[in-house]
């Protein structure tokens, strides 16, 4: 299977030309071409991301929001949790009002089940049903696994780097959505 072609939106000469958004003057030639093919590869990764879940919505006639629903669901079960409608709307981040809807849109089209909370009468206990449930695992499940397997092939010493850059990333774009310097 041939891969995806690397984006070249992320080459900071067609992006960034005046270095107004990174200051690269300090940087060589090879990092600056290494830092680019990491960007490059990123952008990819999402690409590929995004088509796997435009195929898994099509297949289970769902939208983003419902499978983010329904990935909450199968953790939930997983962990032997009770999933709340104000669980979900917090992890959608939707209203409360919206999750109804969308969990009555759910529960129609057989996705979920709902039934009173054991321990408080105000409040309903969502389940994915067993066919949603094994649909979602071999249509979204098998694709993402297989990141288990890129992992695997590391080093623990680059599985370190990974983590440390994945987390670092990850901080600073959440420092800039702030309006903080990273």
């Amino acid at each position: 299977m041939e891969s995806e072609p690397l984006p070249t939106v992320y080459s900071l000469a067609a992006s960034d030309p005046d270095s107004e958004l990174v200051e690269r003057s300090a940087v060589d030639p090879e990092s600056l071409e290494q830092i680019e093919k990491i960007m490059a590869q990123m952008g990819r990764l999402r690409a590929v991301e995004r088509k796997i879940s435009r195929s898994s919505q099509r297949y289970m006639k769902l939208n983003e929001t419902d499978m983010r629903a329904l990935r909450l669901l199968i953790a939930g079960k997983h962990r032997g949790d009770l999933v709340t409608p104000g669980q979900i709307a917090k992890h959608v981040n939707v209203s409360t009002a919206s999750v109804t809807k969308m969990l009555d849109r759910l529960e129609a089209g057989g996705h979920i089940t709902r039934r009173p909370h054991p321990n408080d009468r105000r409040s309903q206990c969502v389940e994915i049903t067993p066919e949603t449930h094994l649909a979602a695992r071999e249509q979204v499940g098998r694709h993402h696994a297989v990141r288990f397997e890129a992992a695997r092939r590391l080093t623990p010493a680059e599985r370190e780097v990974v983590i440390r850059f994945l987390a670092e990333s990850a901080d600073d774009l959440e420092a800039s959505l702030e309006g903080r310097t990273p």
